[in-house]
């Protein structure tokens, strides 16, 4: 369903359950990040009414799972950690180049972000079936349905807004590219690298 080319290897499952703490911290701001990518794209497509109402609710569920997983780290004792540069985001986001009309802008946002969702929602996936951690494999189970629907929400956004067959298109061009980054990530304790 997602089209993912290049599955992550199951021991990034590994990494993930040495480095907890690590795990959540970035998780968090990955959640953060997704509702400011929601409300970027309000401030700047104020236009496209259906867009904003659908993007209001996202900032807000991003922003509740921002939340959950804060109160994760905390029920551990800890507090959040800095955010770090996600190597994973800035490799994807050299694939369309700058500029470009307005449309061309928005499907090229709304295809970085549908393709984000894809990945987080295929990494809560492998989190909530290989897990020794039978809570956080359920916690994770229920944040992948709903990355999954997030990630069908932008890709029908993009093709709504584009020419469906140049957006799909790009769209596999994209997912092409996305698995070369790939390759050289699942080495690392964060949730797309």
């Amino acid at each position: 369903m997602l089209g993912l080319k290049l599955p992550t290897d199951p021991r990034w499952v590994n990494i993930v359950e040495k480095n907890i703490d690590e795990i959540l911290t970035d998780h968090a701001y990955c959640e953060q990040k997704a509702a400011s990518t929601a409300i970027s794209l309000i401030v700047s497509f104020p236009e496209y009414t259906e867009l904003v109402q659908e993007m209001i609710a996202l900032s807000r569920e991003e922003m509740g799972h921002f939340k959950m997983v804060h109160d994760r780290i905390l029920a551990r004792g800890n507090t959040l950690g800095r955010d770090r540069k996600d190597d994973y985001v800035v490799a994807l986001l050299k694939f369309f180049p700058k500029g470009g009309s307005r449309t061309t802008q928005l499907v090229h946002r709304l295809l970085y972000a549908a393709l984000i969702e894809a990945r987080s929602c295929e990494r809560f996936r492998l989190l909530s079936e290989e897990l020794k951690d039978k809570e956080l494999a359920s916690f994770y189970q229920k944040l992948m349905v709903s990355e999954a629907g997030h990630y069908t929400l932008f890709l029908q956004f993009a093709r709504q807004y584009g020419d469906r067959e140049e957006v799909d298109k790009k769209w596999n061009e994209l997912l092409a590219f996305e698995a070369e980054i790939m390759k050289d990530l699942s080495k690392k304790e964060s949730i797309h690298g």
